[in-house]
């Protein structure tokens, strides 16, 4: 039994396929196949079923899955841990980043931080906060940038600085005319929001208290903040997006942004932890990064 066969397993269970778990270790498949089938011969059992689509664990494979698991952290720790003893800022960081985040922060700072720190092996997933949440205790991500206080309990988390919400108004929508909305003023019917699994809407719809079961004018929703706009631009609707995302709106729909006039209309956003992670250089070295860029942006 190898360490490469409780990883080649664990991905194949995370995948649930053979050929994506390949791709994410980097081996064909042939390969991976190869060790996983050594593996259940060295123990005499078949761990994982193949004839289901995904594949899924076998219930001895179940058991053997949590072990690996704990196994591979504690492999991981140990280098982790010399290292962070030693002082050094250096290793791999598996990074999850929310969609309402990734496209308008990471080109900002990733730059100065792999300049900075050329030792740290940076990987990073786009994720939503589902995922995030679930990749995090299943240690397949060591940390996140999130929205602060949507990963839940036994996820810790370190505040980073706040991203106001504006609402963004077709021109044809009744509140264009206005410079600032009032929440209770947003007609639900016309508000679009970003489709389930992220956390931004569902921030959204407990901010203006709305319920699914509003009678909308467009049932849209979508996972892109700039297909929401799109589509804005070409109904009567209006949806709440970013601070972070105005600067890439372009100078000639800017008119169609509007201040919200209400106190809790923003997110914090933060760096949420694995539990088992224990190279706080490199958090701290993320950590200070970004708030550097924050601050340059007037970001608090």
């Amino acid at each position: 039994m190898t360490i490469i066969q409780l990883q080649y397993l664990l991905e194949v269970a995370n995948c649930g396929s053979f050929s994506a778990a390949a791709e994410r270790c980097f081996v064909t498949q042939p390969s991976l196949s190869m060790q996983v089938k050594s593996l259940e011969e060295e123990l005499g059992a078949v761990l994982l079923d193949r004839s289901k689509k995904p594949v899924i664990p076998t219930e001895v494979g179940t058991v053997v899955i949590a072990q690996a698991r704990e196994t591979l952290r504690a492999y991981n720790s140990i280098r982790e841990s010399v290292l962070e003893l030693k002082g050094e800022t250096a290793g791999k960081l598996r990074l999850g980043v929310i969609p309402t985040i990734a496209p308008y922060l990471l080109h900002k700072f990733i730059p100065d931080f792999v300049k900075s720190y050329p030792r740290v092996e940076l990987e990073i997933r786009e994720m939503v906060t589902a995922d995030i949440v679930e990749a995090l205790r299943r240690d397949d991500i060591d940390a996140a940038l999130v929205a602060s206080g949507t990963c839940g309990e036994g996820i810790p988390e370190r505040d980073l600085f706040s991203d106001r919400f504006y609402a963004y108004v077709s021109q044809s929508n009744p509140l264009f005319e206005r410079s600032n909305i009032r929440i209770e003023d947003i007609d639900l019917k016309d508000l679009i929001l970003l489709s389930p699994g992220n956390c931004m809407r569902d921030q959204i719809i407990e901010l203006c208290q709305a319920r699914r079961n509003v009678p909308s004018h467009y049932c849209f929703e979508s996972g892109s903040l700039d297909t929401l706009m799109r589509i804005v631009d070409c109904t009567s609707c209006l949806t709440v997006v970013p601070e972070m995302a105005l600067e890439y709106i372009p100078e000639s729909r800017r008119k169609q942004i509007k201040t919200l006039a209400k106190g809790a209309t923003s997110r914090r956003i933060a760096i949420a932890v694995r539990r088992t992670y224990v190279k706080n250089s490199i958090i701290n070295a993320l950590e200070s990064t970004i708030l550097e860029y924050a601050a340059t942006a007037g970001m608090k």
